[in-house]
């Protein structure tokens, strides 16, 4: 039997997108996690929610991991700008590299007193 008498409960919720990187990450340290089903536009896209229970001395690391793993990110995007009609020709449509924040994790932290795993 497996049984932690302190740490902390961890319950972070990220972009799907960032879903898997992050937990490959954790359980390569590991951190495993179980993932729960959520829905909802608290990132403003579709989410997924993990639990995680680590003991003290561990926290610092999983919240570095989910930092780099799923915090937010400036990423490059391409996007078309159509100029308007004479202009450059006729309605010619141009693509335009656009930088714009990705990504995302909300990350709550609870004491919890014991752990069993049975």
């Amino acid at each position: 039997m497996d049984e932690l008498k302190s740490g902390k409960l961890i319950m972070a919720v990220m972009q799907k997108d960032d879903y898997e990187n992050a937990v490959e990450e954790l359980n390569r340290r590991s951190i495993f996690v179980t993932k729960l089903s959520s829905s909802g536009g608290f990132l403003k896209k579709e989410n997924i929610t993990i639990l995680i229970g680590v003991p003290d001395d561990k926290l610092e690391d999983t919240l570095n991991v989910l930092k780099t793993s799923a915090g937010r990110r400036k990423t490059t995007v391409y996007t078309q700008a159509a100029s308007a009609p004479g202009v450059f020709g006729s309605g010619v449509s141009t693509t335009i590299p656009v930088e714009m924040e990705t990504g995302g994790v909300t990350v709550f932290i609870m004491n919890m007193q014991e752990f069993h795993k049975f």
